[in-house]
């Protein structure tokens, strides 16, 4: 499974002049699942075979009931200040090409995150606390349910903050409003082409491979 082509040239660029080139260009997934809090619970059955292009949007707007997981009660809401800190891990391989809880199909590839009980789908700002790199991500999914997460990134997510090789970081999330039922990831793509840190890291790619 690989990134989708407009996608891998700038992640795979931006990576490298971030000193990730050696998880950034690859194809397996580094433990990823076993690092993941989401890989605690059963994955749906899986509707994009390998190696298939994953399709955009195709779900519902959804916020849900409150639900019980190992003795904790999450109670899904919209929440416009929603702002919290804590630790933030990431799936991939395993979810990649199945159903997320609003319907959509998960793309490891794709600026998407889980969240316990944020609206779906929704946009937050994700920041990795400890080097200050900022993404918005689409939220389309339930997870992470171990007690000290607040979100579960797609592997392209994690790659971006910067903890890919580690499988956690401290992250501050904060909502940003609806996203559209589309899946059109435009304004994603747009606010990480807004960021210095990632502007900076193409530049600096792009002087080493002219040198």
């Amino acid at each position: 499974m690989r990134m989708p082509s407009e996608w891998r040239p700038a992640v795979c660029i931006a990576a490298g002049a971030l000193l990730l080139v050696g998880a950034a260009c690859t194809r397996g997934d580094r433990r990823a699942d076993f690092r993941s809090a989401k890989s605690q619970t059963p994955a749906s059955p899986r509707v994009i075979a390998p190696g298939e292009p994953i399709p955009k949007g195709g779900g519902a707007y959804k916020v849900g009931n409150p639900y019980v997981i190992e003795g904790l009660v999450y109670t899904p809401a919209e929440e416009p200040a929603y702002d919290r800190v804590g630790v933030g891990s990431f799936y991939g391989e395993d979810f990649h090409g199945r159903k997320t809880a609003n319907g959509e199909v998960f793309d490891m590839w794709a600026l998407t995150a889980a969240h316990p009980t944020l609206p779906m789908p929704s946009f937050a700002y994700v920041t990795n606390v400890a080097n200050n790199r900022t993404i918005l991500v689409r939220i389309n999914d339930r997870g992470p349910f171990a007690r000290d997460r607040v979100i579960d990134l797609s592997r392209a997510s994690a790659r971006l903050l910067g903890f890919e090789m580690q499988g956690t970081a401290h992250v501050r999330v904060r909502f940003a409003g609806r996203a559209p039922l589309s899946g059109e990831d435009v304004h994603e793509r747009r606010f990480l082409a807004a960021q210095h840190w990632y502007r900076m890291a193409a530049w600096s790619a792009a002087r080493l491979a002219n040198r």
